[in-house]
């Protein structure tokens, strides 16, 4: 009998999508305020710019270590342990006397996010059956991207309700409560797949399954990152330019928006639509990835970013630059929605199956990478020369992830086995 994909992602969502929905709302509702408490601390602009930062040097740094707990203790006790470390950094945010301790502790919630992520990573890339793989990651992607959405939002509440940022770090410290509570005594995601897929998965040990990969040996982080090198710097490379434009957008387009005379509320007008735009697309891109193959999503969404970005770069000083930056701005959106879950699903698909989870930590350390270096170029290429030579590269670098996307997803991607 076969199974259906929406049977799949209602029985792992109320402990895979519920808890990625309560880690991001909580921390979407302090990012935008981590660069204000730190100037509350006494921090330049530049400081608190850089404290900011921390967040993504901690998951930047966590990914590997991640990759190494996963393997070893599963993904539901990495999920607790994470869980709990990211509750100490809340706190310790919270209650930080000092701005050193206060960017320690911003670091180390980035750590436990990232192993946080990397543990439903795992888990999905081991039990959601190929043919519908791209839908259910494509879900989690949209679960952490309405948590980062409502979480801004819910910032704003706090403040207006209790006239401090720090109520926005207890506010992440409640959602951080009911998450480790609600993975440490609801069902478990790991044993009712393995009991789902039969009773060839599960040892008789009459112990509940709950490590990433039943019945196979484990090979460490680097062994398999070694073993995996062709993949990682050929695919793995077309997957950080993807990052790249990703999260230069979020920095090119404010900064466009100042440089041609928008005031702050325009600029978050339109900054607004375009997550709209992203956030209503994101399942379609599974739905796209697993009807017709991974290309036809991850191409379409670099050429439109790439290309965006070049055609942005033209628009500077004309008459209508108000409403091309609108306009490209919307492509930008369309682009990332029809890009969400597929660096999630193209690292499931040719990760190792006697070793998912170290190869995901080198996988997502990767992207992470390209992640966080688009905006120092960015910003790097503006100050040599001019905003529009910066977006034209960040362009170029999109066109660039294309063309290896189309070089190597037939090589390394396999094509899903059929409609749902």
């Amino acid at each position: 009998m076969r199974t259906r994909a929406s049977t799949v992602l209602w029985q792992y969502g109320p402990m895979v999508y519920l808890p990625t929905v309560l880690f991001s709302l909580g921390e979407g509702a302090v990012l935008p305020l981590i660069p204000v408490i730190a100037a509350n601390m006494g921090a330049d602009l530049a400081t608190a710019a850089l404290v900011a930062s921390a967040l993504v040097v901690g998951q930047l740094c966590g990914n590997l270590p991640a990759g190494w707990a996963v393997a070893r203790l599963g993904e539901r006790y990495t999920m607790v342990i994470a869980g709990i470390i990211a509750l100490l950094g809340a706190v310790a945010c919270a209650l930080a006397p000092s701005l050193p301790l206060f960017t320690l502790a911003v670091f180390v919630i980035g750590v436990s996010a990232s192993a946080f992520g990397l543990a439903r990573h795992a888990f999905m890339t081991t039990r959601v059956p190929l043919e519908f793989r791209a839908r259910a990651l494509s879900l989690l992607g949209g679960s952490f991207r309405l948590g980062m959405f409502v979480g801004p939002f819910v910032s704003a509440v706090l403040l207006s309700a209790f006239q401090t940022e720090f109520s926005t770090l207890w506010f992440f410290g409640a959602c951080l409560v009911v998450l480790i509570l609600l993975v440490l005594f609801g069902p478990d995601p790991e044993e009712q797949a393995a009991l789902a897929n039969g009773p060839e998965l599960v040892e008789d040990s009459g112990e509940a399954v709950t490590g990433s990969i039943p019945s196979q040996a484990r090979r460490g982080v680097f062994s398999t990152m070694w073993q995996s090198r062709g993949v990682l710097s050929r695919l793995g490379l077309a997957a950080a330019a993807l990052s790249a434009v990703r999260s230069a957008r979020q920095v090119a387009l404010p900064i466009w928006g100042v440089s041609i005379g928008l005031d702050a509320s325009t600029i978050a007008l339109v900054m607004g639509v375009t997550g709209a735009i992203d956030f209503a697309l994101f399942y379609a891109s599974g739905q796209v990835m697993d009807r017709f193959g991974r290309l036809w999503a991850a191409l379409p969404a670099t050429i439109l970013m790439g290309s965006g970005f070049i055609a942005l770069s033209f628009t500077h000083d004309g008459d209508m630059a108000v409403l091309w930056f609108g306009l490209f701005a919307a492509v930008l959106g369309v682009g990332n929605g029809l890009s969400s879950g597929i660096l999630l699903t193209l690292g499931a698909d040719v990760a190792p199956q006697d070793a998912p989870a170290a190869f995901l930590g080198s996988w997502r350390t990767l992207t992470d990478v390209g992640g966080a270096t688009a905006p120092l170029l960015f910003s790097a290429i503006a100050a040599a020369s001019s905003i529009m030579v910066a977006t034209g590269a960040m362009g170029v670098i999109g066109l660039l992830g294309a063309a290896g996307f189309l070089r190597w997803i037939p090589r390394f991607a396999p094509r899903p086995p059929g409609r749902d």
